[in-house]
């Protein structure tokens, strides 16, 4: 059972990779959050990749203030909200949604920066 578990774990983390892949091609997904789920998958299923992630040169001192501190560094912050602005836009123009899913998007995405914005800096 260990065993599965821990592919099940790898898969996972491999998944969480290739959706943050697509996350930075797309405004409208996330990448961070993504990566976040890979290393915390990766810290249960595979040493190398965990650390793969975190020594990783562009997304490593993320992934390591998010698990030493639970921060997200400033200019990450403006970069989600944008990118969350960005997608909602987009979303809007079109899509051209219903009043009452516009409105849910929205909250959605405001609830999603309001967490993003919270976290400590650093």
């Amino acid at each position: 059972m260990k065993g599965t578990k821990r592919a099940v774990y790898f898969a996972l983390g491999w998944v969480m990779v290739a959706l943050s892949f697509i996350g930075a091609l797309l405004p409208i997904m996330p990448t961070t959050i993504f990566l976040i789920i890979a290393a915390w998958c990766f810290g249960r299923s595979s040493p190398r990749f965990e650390k793969w992630l975190l020594e990783h040169p562009v997304f490593g001192p993320t992934l390591v203030q998010w698990q030493r501190h639970g921060a997200i560094p400033a200019r990450v912050k403006c970069i989600a909200c944008g990118g969350m602005a960005f997608g909602y836009g987009s979303f809007y123009y079109f899509a051209r949604p219903a009043p009452l899913l516009a409105t849910f998007v929205a909250l959605f995405f405001i609830a999603c920066a309001t967490y993003v914005v919270s976290r400590p800096s650093g």
